[in-house]
């Protein structure tokens, strides 16, 4: 069967919804997204039901509706079966000349109350009980003399049969507890298990209860208690004494009986009635509640668990006024509701609404704003309203009019709660309600920046703005008109952080646009005199943290050259040694340490780098100013340098004998430790030399030898710069290197006798030596004549004798002069001549031994028998032609030949094989052809051949020795033998 819910007709409504936001878009070039819903927030359905009679009352709970209707009947229908409903005749069940004045339904719809009132003077009240499961009805025994007129229901009770301990209140401001059961034994008779007054509000006069609600503060043994009197709002709060798990609240009570009323709050009223909702959230805990009074609702937040020592048990209180009744509202914009008219008979509470209930109309006002934002006017033909409701269970409204019931829907009442709280500048309320709609939260943000910036509040606006899709242009112009340079500095970092990297134009615009006004405001204080100030170490440490940032960083790439003269332009050299520092851009950061004279600074950050190619570019600069340290420098970096790259950085600084120094003090340091060879290098380094260190000179040329291959630097160069700087002894030196003995020794003689007597003895070939000592004593006895000195050259050098000097003396000398020398030099002549004497004797001895041994060879003989091997093949001897040896070694002649022929070299190679080809040819030809030495042309190529083949043996001579670090396996044999190994 179909649903009733889907069985209804559209009843003539006027719904009034919040009006659209207003704000134009403007401030945003890139939300453009509906943001009305055209969804009715409130609509109602009415259920296709003719009830028998007038309907006087309805209660709702749990998907459970009840009606009482105007015949005495009660109508009885369970909404998830709304094809199977009840009716039962209560008045048959109370006494006479009573009245129906209200109907009770607990939460979970199991136990329904009927609230009856005499209808004259001889009628009494009672108080009427009937069971879901059950169709008669109970009346309670204790309940005659009160006239119950609200009932506080047990919200934690899950039992079926029992309520649970509930509250009743009466027509006297008598509050009752007790607890109804549904009794097995009795058909569900409704008997109560304890009936006590607790608490009396109207002591004694007529003061009606209207409102009842207990609930318990957070599973804890405190429950809190609202009561309401058509003029009063009670609150209690205390501890619950509990038996068998179930409170008894009469406790609570016991500490409001002894001291003055003071715990209520009082609205004056003349109506005889008001009403009490609490509306609970997602987690069924009370949340707020409302009550209904003459002048209007009264409205606030439950917050029991902070109530401290204080009688109010709500925060935020405040009374809302009811609309005004103005006809019809349709297409009319919200109005302001204005107090002065007509009171509503019921309302429901929902989050953010009441919705009112009138005798033909139903409206809906909003909580946050008092706007009237729903109205329903009913037709005549469904009769007058009787009471609006709320299932607590639910969560559904209902409204009843004497001859229909209708359902009300309310569909996202929080759609324009955020509109609601932003324009109360409650802006994180508002933005919790928008759902993350980007529309909404960017009118909320353009709002609150602009409340911040009229309040002076201009960084906290700047934030607010970077969060909005404000122009951007608009937004940097409101703070640079009035001079906020702090707050506009916040707005582009937040809106750098807030771009992709892919937006490269416009970070680099804000990047650059910040180091602009950082370096500004470092400019101005510097040139106040404030450069110790607070604020300007303040300003530097926030720039510093702004350079470092990964996107700035990764900017700097594309707008380094433009940061650069920005901070040149306002003559920050050390904010620009920082950013090139943070840009590893170290040849500019050296740049400009050097260019504000911190040459140590500089070079100290050269050492740092491993860049061998700006020690190049900066050893110039360095060298002039701190030549000291800078030689230090290249000296740590040894052979990562290349010395003859540094020529143009030494060369340039050669100005005095500091810079000179230290520059040979390092190519002497690149010499000596890693054998530098460059020839421009040493040329160098002797030209300094020469200029300025004349014994260093000789030792360098010392340590470089006479070999004139070896050298490593141009001779002949060095010749005509020490020729050209009358470096006498540094030409000697030179002239020997290019074997120039003659002119060396010519030197040496105008510098010392002693050093042409060392050039001398340079030379290898014997006579080239004698040439230079009889120069050098033509030089000693034609110069100074002096006979002792002629006579030590004789002795120094043996190659000259005296008769080679005399011919250098004077005529005036006489040979008694000489005689001694002269004496010396015959018995030398004698020595020698008996020396070649005994020479030539054993000479001859020799040659007389090699006759007698070759003579006892050619008698010797040595037998060989047939059972003689080759030692290099082992097959018989005698087979083929064979060699034997006075070793006693025997080898066929081509295993020989095959074995001695790798041994030879290659002319010895090239002769065999021709002397072979030539024997060969000779075989074949009968005629004998004689040699020059009488023997056939056949025996001496044999001859030759065997003087190559067989000059020695294999195993016995020098060939064995050669072989000794001979593999066992020839490399071309090796891949063979491994193979056959595997």
């Amino acid at each position: 069967m179909t649903s009733i819910f889907d069985q209804f007709e559209q009843a003539s409504q006027i719904s009034q919804r919040a009006p659209p936001v207003s704000e134009p878009m403007t401030s945003s070039g890139y939300i453009n997204m509906q943001m009305d819903d055209n969804t009715p927030m409130f609509s109602k359905q009415k259920m296709n039901f003719n009830p028998s009679d007038l309907i006087t009352h309805v209660a709702v709970a749990s998907d459970y509706l009840v009606l009482a209707m105007a015949n005495g009947k009660l109508f009885r229908l369970d909404l998830k079966m709304p094809d199977q409903h009840e009716e039962i005749h209560y008045a048959k069940f109370v006494q006479p000349n009573t009245k129906l004045s209200n109907i009770f339904l607990d939460p979970l719809g199991q136990h329904l109350l009927l609230a009856l009132s005499p209808r004259n003077k001889d009628g009494n009240p009672e108080l009427v009980y009937l069971h879901r499961a059950r169709s008669k009805l109970k009346s309670v025994s204790k309940s005659r003399n009160y006239e119950v007129t609200e009932v506080g229901w047990n919200y934690e009770n899950k039992s079926t049969s029992t309520t649970g301990p509930i509250l009743l209140g009466t027509s006297q401001g008598h509050i009752l507890e007790t607890e109804l059961e549904a009794d097995n034994d009795k058909m569900f008779s409704g008997s109560q298990q304890y009936w006590r007054q607790i608490f009396d509000i109207g002591k004694g006069t007529e003061t009606p209860i209207t409102g009842i609600q207990f609930h318990r503060v957070n599973s804890t043994t405190k429950y809190f208690i609202f009561v309401t009197t058509p003029t009063r709002l009670y609150q209690f709060i205390g501890h619950a004494v509990f038996t068998d798990n179930k409170p008894s609240l009469q406790t609570i009570f016991h500490a409001y009986l002894t001291i003055p009323e003071t715990g209520f709050q009082e609205i004056p009223s003349t109506l005889k009635y008001s009403r009490l909702q609490f509306y609970f959230d997602k987690t069924d805990t009370p949340k707020t509640f409302a009550w209904l009074t003459e002048p209007g609702i009264f409205y606030g937040q439950l917050d029991p668990t902070s109530q401290q020592n204080s009688n109010s048990l709500f925060t935020q209180g405040e009374l809302i006024n009811y609309p005004p009744e103005k006809g019809d509202a349709k297409d009319k914009t919200p109005e302001k509701i204005e107090p002065g008219d007509k009171t509503p008979l019921a309302f429901v509470l929902t989050e953010f609404h009441a919705i009112l209930m009138y005798s033909d109309k139903v409206k809906a006002v909003s909580l946050l704003n008092q706007e009237l934002v729903y109205q329903d006017t009913y037709s005549e033909a469904h009769g007058k309203l009787k009471n609006i409701v709320k299932d607590p269970v639910r969560r559904t409204i209902w409204a009843v009019t004497d001859k229909a019931v209708f359902r009300y829907k309310v569909i996202r009442e929080e759609r324009n709660v955020w509109s609601i709280y932003s324009d109360k500048e409650e802006f994180d309320l508002a933005k919790e309600y928008c759902h993350n709609n980007p529309a909404f939260i960017d009118i909320i943000n353009v709002k609150q920046a602009g409340l911040l910036f009229s309040k002076g509040d201009y960084e906290k606006s700047a934030e607010t703005f970077a969060d909005t899709q404000s122009s951007f242009e608009t937004v940097c112009l409101k703070f640079l008109e009035v001079d906020q340079v702090n707050a506009l500095k916040v707005y582009l970092s937040r809106r750098l952080d807030a771009l992709n990297d892919d937006d490269k134009t416009l970070i680099s615009m804000i990047v650059i646009w910040m180091t602009e006004l950082y370096l500004s405001q470092l400019g101005t204080l510097r040139r106040t005199g404030k450069e110790d100030s607070q604020e300007f170490h303040q300003i530097q440490s926030d720039f510093e943290v702004f350079l470092l940032q990964p996107k700035v960083v990764k900017c700097m790439q594309h707008v380094k050259s433009v940061i650069y003269d920005l901070m040149s332009s306002h003559g920050d050299k050390q904010n620009l040694i920082k950013l090139t520092i943070i840009n590893e851009d170290y040849e500019n950061v050296i740049e400009q340490n050097i260019h504000k004279k911190s040459f140590l600074e500089a070079l100290k950050i050269l050492q740092g780098l491993q860049r061998p190619d700006l020690y190049y570019q900066f050893a110039p600069m360095l060298m002039e100013d701190i030549p000291k340290q800078m030689v230090n420098a290249l000296i740590a970096q040894g052979p990562r340098l290349v010395p003859s790259k540094l020529l143009p950085a030494f060369l340039a600084c050669e100005n005095d004998e500091e810079h000179v120094s230290e520059i040979i003090r390092y190519l002497e340091f690149m010499l000596q430790n890693f054998n530098v060879k460059d020839k421009a290098i040493h040329n160098y380094l002797l030209t300094l030399y020469a200029e300025k260190d004349e014994p260093a000179l000789m030792r360098y040329l010392s340590r470089q030898g006479q070999d004139l291959a070896l050298v490593n630097f141009d001779v002949h160069y060095a010749l005509r710069l020490c020729h050209e700087k009358g470096l006498l002894e540094a030409c000697v030196k030179l002239s020997a290197l290019l074997g120039l003995w003659e002119a060396a020794v010519e030197l040496a003689l105008d510098v010392d006798v002693s050093l042409a007597k060392s050039v001398a003895s340079l030379p290898e070939e014997t006579e080239m030596q004698r040439r230079l000592w009889l120069t050098i004593a033509e030089h000693v006895i034609m110069k100074n004549q002096d006979l002792k000195e002629a006579m030590s050259l004789l002795e120094e050098c043996p190659l000259i004798k005296i008769e080679d000097i005399l011919p250098f003396f004077s005529d005036v000398v006489t040979i008694d002069h000489f005689r001694e020398p002269i004496c010396q030099s015959l018995q030398e002549y004698n020595t020698q001549i008996e020396e070649l004497k005994a020479e030539m004797e054993d000479a001859s001895k020799s040659a007389e031994c090699v006759r007698a041994e070759i003579q006892s060879f050619r008698n010797r003989s040595v037998i060989v028998s047939v059972s003689d091997a080759c030692c290099l093949c082992d097959i018989a001897l005698l087979l083929r032609p064979f060699y034997l040896f006075p070793c006693a070694h025997r080898f066929h002649s081509d295993c020989l030949l095959t074995e001695i022929q790798p041994t030879l070299g290659a002319a010895k190679r090239s002769k065999l094989a021709d002397l072979q080809r030539q024997l060969s040819v000779l075989s074949g030809i009968e005629l004998a052809t004689v040699t020059s030495s009488g023997l056939p042309l056949r025996e001496a190529l044999r001859n030759e051949i065997d003087d190559i083949v067989a000059g020695e043996c294999v195993f016995c001579g020098e060939y064995m020795i050669a072989c000794i670090d001979r593999p066992f396996i020839a490399d071309e044999d090796w891949e063979r033998v491994l193979k056959e190994w595997e």
